[in-house]
């Protein structure tokens, strides 16, 4: 059984990035556990335990969807949370750019998934790069600093999202590792 999902890898000089920005926040808000920039992703679909035989059809969903759409541009956007404004439970960096491409190629990636016999996400795809899990509520201090950041202007960071990576992800201590088993190339011209 393997732990799957479906997603899109940011180049270096983006994790590179976001590396100095997740170091600046841990400055201010300590008592978050930030995540590892070498994990960052776009999450297209999680699929959970996989079997060979599973893993294989979500390979080939990978495959198809990439053959048919063309690569487009990301950005960085500015911070957001997940949960309420007083007991946030998520740090998240939102994306922009050409977000259309990438809503059309999520959701034919649920498509082709949901074809092979997938279940569909119940929630609906909110495109963002995960900064940041919080297990308890924030001091005042941590949400006055958090709301602070929340207003300044996003990292100047583009790339080109060219691939579907079909991902392992191993749970270990002190945080999750993902290995790429795949690459699917974008290949409409």
């Amino acid at each position: 059984m393997t732990r799957t999902f479906l997603a899109l890898e940011l180049p270096d000089t983006v994790r590179n990035t976001l590396r100095r920005r997740i170091e600046r926040l841990t400055r201010m808000i300590p008592e978050v556990r930030w995540v590892d920039p070498e994990g960052l992703h776009v999450t297209l679909a999680f699929l959970g335990e996989l079997d060979d035989e599973k893993l294989d059809a979500a390979t080939q969903a990978a495959a198809t969807v990439a053959g048919v759409h063309a690569p487009f541009s990301l950005r960085l956007a500015g911070l957001g949370t997940f949960g309420s404004a007083h007991a946030p439970r998520v740090i998240w960096v939102g994306l922009a750019g050409e977000k259309a491409h990438l809503l059309s190629l999520q959701a034919a990636v649920a498509d082709d998934l949901a074809a092979r016999g997938f279940p569909r996400e119940e929630r609906p795809f909110s495109p963002h790069l995960t900064l940041a899990r919080i297990k308890r509520p924030l001091t005042d201090d941590a949400l006055a600093a958090l709301a602070r950041v929340r207003h300044e202007p996003p990292p100047d960071a583009t790339w080109r999202a060219d691939a579907i990576a079909v991902m392992k992800s191993e749970l270990l201590r002190p945080a999750a590792r993902y290995t790429a088993l795949s690459h699917w190339p974008l290949a409409l011209p």
